[in-house]
């Protein structure tokens, strides 16, 4: 019999796995992206990063946090996974070249949205480093 989920495990495994199926219908949708090369690493990053909140959902009854850093903790997690997510997803429907330029080739560049890109990854990447360090704060 598995152990009961807390409330904050329960937010994980729900934002986990809805980011997980958001990732498999924007596979199938991958055609009528203006990048489909990009609307592809959107898919990879939703799909994995789906599977990471699921896997922070199952190890959040181990970690020992005051409420307050667990809140903190919980939040800068999903929220830099979605930040990743929506990153790409952004460069996907704008054809954002030069900011994933492994994926964005003979895409037109725009200026703003490359900023916006930009910006989104780095806080969502940021988010993340942040959110796992405080889920394990022994190391």
């Amino acid at each position: 019999m598995l152990p009961a989920i807390s409330v904050s495990g329960q937010r994980l495994l729900a934002s986990g796995l809805f980011l997980f199926l958001v990732g498999l219908l924007q596979g199938v949708a991958m055609p009528l992206f203006t990048s489909p090369r990009l609307a592809l690493s959107a898919h990879i990053a939703a799909v994995s990063n789906g599977l990471v909140l699921v896997v922070f959902s199952f190890v959040w009854p181990r970690i020992r946090l005051a409420e307050l850093w667990g809140r903190i903790a919980i939040a800068s997690i999903i929220a830099g996974m979605y930040g990743i997510w929506v990153s790409f997803s952004i460069a996907s429907i704008a054809g954002a070249a030069s900011v994933f330029s492994f994926a964005g080739k003979g895409q037109i560049d725009n200026m703003m949205i490359d900023f916006v890109v930009t910006a989104v990854d780095y806080f969502g990447s940021a988010a993340s480093i942040a959110g796992a360090a405080l889920f394990f704060p022994e190391c």
